[in-house]
């Protein structure tokens, strides 16, 4: 199939019924499923804010196909409302075959959720049997949920004999400037996004998952995001818990996926088509922001908090002018979060962000424990982690923000009807 984001991530219109089953493949073993399955001083108070792009609806019907793409899904999919993610260690007793069943698993699985099928009986003939779908997304849409899974680091160990199909690139994260991380919130053995505009339908989809999951991994550390901090074509530039567009100039053409997302030439060929995925749950210190004078948030940020655009402009896709200057200094100030990020002032290097907000409710403090649920995808992990830094030593916002999760993992590209994710790398 074509790179172009657009066609390998069309939606596929819905016909089939949510009382259809998974057949037996599912829960028989391993050897079934192999077979047969950012965005700040001048005013803006008087900037009105546009209408709603006649596109930026929800249409829970549509359902985006697991096999056959050249790409997995939620990388390049336009941005759906809700996530979960949640990464899993290795239960002592997995070896390389329960490594690959429980891949075959995940596959059949997700090929079934994103129809909006249940994976097995939600309600057995035998009342003594556990239901194989767990069951609260039964009777629901597709929601466009997709389930893109990685590939953690000790996947390529010694234990699993695949030290040989480890990526040249691939490593855990250094510690990066900024990082404050929660020794709970970092790395994994694999991972699973679950994107959907129904919150219930991601929750089900992972909770099914873990469940298929259960004596070769558990999970790890799991972050639930909603309202998206990213957009694709016809959506409106969402906004992050700051209260600024988030995402304004992401990565969206096919060109700057193929130079800067997916893995072509590469040193393993059974990456080729693939990504890296970076994750970081990061903090947001709101209550201190809240009090904050407006002026100085967009001076921190770069932009005008109401209409997105750049300090230097007057419309959200203004180009920003990083020489513009007033009488006395710089209008976007050097290390603004837009100008550190800006791929102008990063060698021209751009990352596709992929992110959500969260919220842990209160701390114990009784403060809002809430943020941003960050993820990237790149051919290079060193984009992510340049940008990162430049961000960690010196963005003004690092005043009111806090990294305290971080992870990164391989994306296999995805199967071919009959295979399973990461199916060549045991050849």
């Amino acid at each position: 199939m074509p790179d172009e984001p657009a066609a390998q991530d069309a939606p596929a219109p819905t016909g089939v019924s949510r009382r259809g089953m998974l057949a037996g493949a599912l829960l028989a073993g391993a050897g079934g499923l192999a077979v047969g399955a950012a965005a700040g001083g001048g005013a803006a108070w008087a900037l009105a804010p546009g209408p709603p792009a006649a596109d930026d609806v929800v249409d829970l019907s549509v359902s985006y196909p697991f096999y056959g793409q050249t790409h997995q899904g939620g990388i390049a999919t336009e941005p759906q409302r809700h996530c979960v993610f949640m990464s899993f260690r290795f239960d002592e007793s997995a070896d390389r075959g329960a490594l690959q069943a429980l891949l075959a698993r995940w596959s059949a699985a997700a090929a079934v959720l994103q129809q909006g099928n249940p994976i097995g009986a939600v309600q057995p003939e035998v009342a003594v049997r556990p239901p194989a779908d767990t069951g609260e997304a039964f009777g629901l849409s597709p929601a466009g949920l997709t389930v893109t899974v990685g590939l953690g680091p000790k996947v390529f160990g010694t234990r699993f004999g695949l030290s040989a199909q480890r990526p040249a690139l691939f490593t855990e994260l250094p510690v990066l400037n900024g990082d404050d991380l929660d020794p709970k919130l970092i790395g994994g053995d694999l991972s699973v996004q679950a994107c959907a505009d129904d919150p219930q339908v991601c929750y089900h989809a992972v909770r099914n998952l873990a469940r298929l999951g259960r004596g070769i991994v558990y999970p790890y550390w799991a972050v639930l995001g909603f309202g998206r901090a990213s957009a694709g074509p016809g959506q409106q530039t969402p906004r992050n818990l700051l209260g600024f567009k988030d995402g304004t100039r992401n990565i969206a053409t096919a060109d700057d996926y193929r130079r800067f997302v997916w893995i072509t030439n590469g040193d393993q060929p059974w990456l080729e088509g693939g990504t890296y995925q970076v994750v970081r749950k990061i903090r947001m210190l709101l209550e201190t922001w809240d009090t904050d004078r407006v002026g100085n948030q967009q001076q921190i940020i770069g932009r005008h908090k109401e209409n997105g655009a750049p300090l230097s402009g007057n419309h959200e896709f203004d180009t920003p002018d990083f020489s513009a200057r007033t009488a006395d200094d710089l209008v976007i100030d050097p290390v603004s979060h837009v100008a550190l990020a800006a791929h102008e002032n990063n060698g021209g290097i751009m990352i596709r962000r992929r992110s959500y907000n969260y919220t842990d409710g209160l701390d114990d403090n009784g403060e809002l424990n809430a943020g941003l649920l960050f993820v990237s995808y790149q051919n290079d992990p060193r984009h992510f982690i340049d940008i990162q830094n430049r961000l960690g030593a010196h963005d003004l916002l690092n005043e009111y923000i806090r990294h305290i999760g971080s992870a990164i993992f391989v994306v296999p590209p995805a199967p071919e009807q009959g295979h399973y994710l990461g199916q060549p790398l045991f050849a």
